[in-house]
């Protein structure tokens, strides 16, 4: 069931070496993507791996894919429990399933994060508009977000019926955006992911060890796949160039899309809608201040994000319960939206103020839930503990935004950041191409930190150039010793 009162929006933005894209919800940014030409993430992506390590001790295994750490995969990624409904049945030592020199057909599930390696599993997965094939799978499961059990057993029985049709021996998971589709479009979804994955088997027998097989969609050809729901109604992208692209990729699989795409012409950046780039910016600051008076602080670590509320200049107006139930109330709709919009995930400890009143803490639970209902992570959300916490966690796959725009500070040996010099020199392309639409120059004088100039120089160097083209400006560039490193100036002459 979708939410009439819910408007949703996509915005794209596209530079020489960054991808961004922002799921607005009433004009309100919920959630962003970023994906970097120098590191495109690898979730999904399909590899002939080979064993190099089994550790009995932890039940897993060490694979080489060909990326820079070795890749983990777990016993219960390999095998699952003859009664699949049992989460505590016992698994088989990993010995008997997988030893050191195997070749193993894997995909990624989690991307490496931090000093961790990416997480692996043999149970492929291969998603369509309005299914996801499961080639070693054996039944047909329905998204928990269709509600109607009518339609839930109507999907069930046509796609189910497919499969027994076409003698699949495999299994399937009808998605969201499935609700109300026909036998025929499931049909041509099914058999697109029946090729793809003959296509993938056949890849993998002619590949050798260490082989990328299957490669998932860009950036925004994932959003058109993923991310558009009924409650979206403009797709807004600033490349003519992936517009195009866009295009064919609607018109030829997700046609009922199409007339919600747009190419955004107009001077203003595209992520000036809104306040969006102003709204990222946020994101990476520790304190959020609440409408109230109140406010929120996050500490992101490696074990666990801590959020903890605070009523700050709230004072209400008739009680002390009451001003704390109140900042409660708009803490936790503020919290659910940066949960989504940082990309935090793992364990996550919220220290609302507290609460004398039963009825209180439970409604703040439920308003948290409810401002979550949307939220395109798994999550779980546990009862106030004893001594007052929220305890909940958030699939974490990919890296948070910090992690993503921001670096260790030198300063600080880690314990706060710094906007990291590709961030800036992105930032400063974006400037670039703001100040051609806006003004006549023949040139620009970039004045900015040392490592800054010297990426700008190095790997930068072709998307540099690729913007000179661009914009037809001749582009300078100019260390400043007494600039910090994510200071800069754009000078036009």
């Amino acid at each position: 069931m979708t939410d009439e009162s819910l408007k949703e929006e996509i915005l794209i933005n596209v530079t020489p070496s960054e991808v961004r894209a922002a799921l607005l919800e009433n004009g309100v940014l919920q959630e962003v993507y970023i994906e970097r030409a120098a590191r495109r993430g690898v979730i999904s992506n399909i590899y002939k791996g080979r064993v190099t390590r089994v550790l009995p001790g932890m039940q897993a295994a060490f694979v080489e894919i060909g990326l820079q750490r070795t890749a983990f995969l777990h016993v219960s990624d390999i095998v699952r429990p003859e009664n699949g409904e049992d989460a505590d049945a016992e698994l088989p030592n990993i010995r008997e399933v997988v030893k050191e020199g195997d070749e193993v057909l894997v995909q990624v599930v989690k991307d490496p994060l931090g000093n961790k390696g990416a997480r692996l599993t043999t149970f492929i997965t291969l998603p369509s508009r309005n299914l996801v094939l499961l080639p070693k799978g054996n039944s047909v499961g329905i998204s928990a977000r269709i509600e109607d059990e009518e339609e839930r057993e109507r999907l069930r029985e046509v796609v189910g019926g497919m499969l027994e049709e076409a003698g699949l021996e495999c299994g399937a998971i009808v998605r969201t955006v499935a609700e109300g589709a026909g036998a025929e479009e499931l049909r041509a979804d099914l058999k697109f992911l029946v090729k793809l994955w003959n296509l993938v088997q056949e890849r993998c027998s002619q590949s050798p060890v260490k082989s990328l097989i299957h490669e998932d969609l860009s950036l925004p050809l994932r959003v058109l796949r993923d991310l558009v729901t009924s409650d979206v109604e403009q797709i807004l992208v600033d490349s003519p160039g992936d517009f195009e692209a866009m295009h064919e990729f609607t018109e030829t699989f997700l046609p009922t899309i199409t007339p919600m795409l747009e190419l955004y012409q107009r001077r203003r950046p595209i992520f000036d809608l809104h306040g969006t780039e102003d709204d990222i910016k946020r994101a990476l600051s520790r304190s959020i201040p609440l409408k109230s008076g109140g406010y929120l602080i996050f500490d992101q670590t490696e074990a666990m994000t801590t959020i903890d509320v605070n009523t700050g200049g709230y004072v209400g107006h008739r009680n002390l319960e009451e001003t704390i139930y109140r900042t409660n109330l708009e803490a936790a709709v503020t919290i659910a939206r940066q949960l989504r919009l940082r990309n935090l995930g793992g364990i996550i400890i919220i220290d609302f103020i507290d609460m004398e009143e039963p009825e209180h803490r439970e409604k703040v639970l439920q308003l948290l839930e409810q401002s979550l209902a949307t939220d395109h992570a798994r999550h779980q959300i546990s009862p106030v503990s004893p001594l007052g916490l929220v305890e909940m966690t958030r699939k974490r796959t990919r890296e948070s935004l910090q992690h993503i725009l921001c670096n260790d500070c030198p300063s600080c040996e880690g314990r706060g950041f710094v906007l990291s010099a590709e961030t800036v020199c992105f930032e400063i392309f974006r400037e670039i191409i703001r100040q051609s639409r806006q003004f006549e120059f023949s040139e620009a004088m970039v004045l900015a930190h040392q490592d800054v100039i010297e990426l700008l120089l190095d790997e930068q160097a072709p998307s540099l150039a690729t913007l000179e083209e661009q914009t037809g400006k001749s582009i300078r560039l100019q260390p400043e010793a007494l600039y910090v490193q994510d200071q800069f100036d754009v000078v036009l002459m």
